[in-house]
């Protein structure tokens, strides 16, 4: 019985894939907090769109390695949202909403000529299976930089999200701690993306932070729960898709969202 639930762990891209998982999950648990607080969860779903049109833009370009064109785009329309949503000329969503959507239809216009877009296709469900151990080193440093942004701006930055006035008043760079978040979140986005998948990649980010607040008292349990959900649902996730021959990523967030409803049933339940 032992051997059954082990067998996953003889393929290389199991461990691959696990290892992965044990970064990026955490990644997106601690991550996802500051998004749900700030209210960004059309920010970080438009992020996920726009990698399409970086695709487009590098294949325009000619370049022979896409993912950088992706993330310089990501970066660019990261701060240009930003930009944009601080002028307050129209509801940040109405904004954020309008050029996701523009985004989105260049990148699907670029890529689907000639009949073309079905190599592109994997991105929008993932595959965390094909990760490579050299990625995976990405990842990794990737995640040392979040951490190191965490310990030295997360206070500034939950300050400037509290009420920026304030935060204003007390020499914080608000607007430079915003645009530092938004440029992290576009890299840490685009560089799951292959794995995670467009159309869920917001759900990863979302979903285990949404359930730690339903139910979290003060910052260190909303933190730590909702690192704990998103580890979970990546783990378990993982193991189910494998004994079902199911996509990784969609089990994850299946998941995930089922976390959520239990967490917010209870959280309404204590209320």
């Amino acid at each position: 019985m032992t051997g059954f639930f082990t067998e996953w762990l003889q393929y290389g891209f199991m461990k691959h894939a696990l290892a992965a998982i044990l970064i990026i999950t955490p990644l997106f648990g601690l991550l996802g907090t500051m998004i749900v607080e700030r209210k960004m969860a059309f920010f970080s779903d438009a992020l996920g769109h726009s990698a399409l049109t970086g695709i487009a833009v590098g294949v325009v370009l000619g370049s022979s390695d896409t993912n950088i064109s992706m993330m310089l785009f990501a970066v660019a329309f990261a701060l240009l949202l930003n930009k944009l949503g601080s002028r307050g000329m129209a509801a940040n969503d109405t904004v954020i909403s309008v050029f996701s959507s523009f985004s989105i239809a260049v990148g699907l216009a670029v890529l689907s000529k000639g009949g073309n877009f079905s190599q592109y296709s994997g991105l929008l469900v993932g595959d965390v299976l094909s990760i490579s151990y050299t990625e995976i080193l990405y990842l990794a440093v990737i995640f040392a930089v979040t951490l190191v942004f965490w310990i030295f701006c997360f206070n500034r930055l939950h300050a400037a999200s509290i009420h920026r006035t304030l935060a204003k008043s007390r020499n914080i760079p608000v607007r430079l701690m915003e645009n530092l978040f938004a440029v992290l979140t576009a890299l840490i986005v685009m560089a799951s993306i292959k794995w995670t998948g467009i159309l869920i990649i917001n759900a990863l980010l979302i979903l285990p932070a949404a359930a730690s607040r339903n139910i979290s008292e003060n910052l260190r349990e909303y933190h730590f729960f909702s690192i704990l959900f998103s580890m979970f649902s990546g783990i378990f996730g993982l193991l189910i898709s494998y004994y079902t021959n199911v996509a990784t990523g969609p089990v994850i967030v299946i998941l995930a969202s089922i976390i959520y409803f239990c967490t917010y049933c209870y959280g309404s339940r204590i209320q």
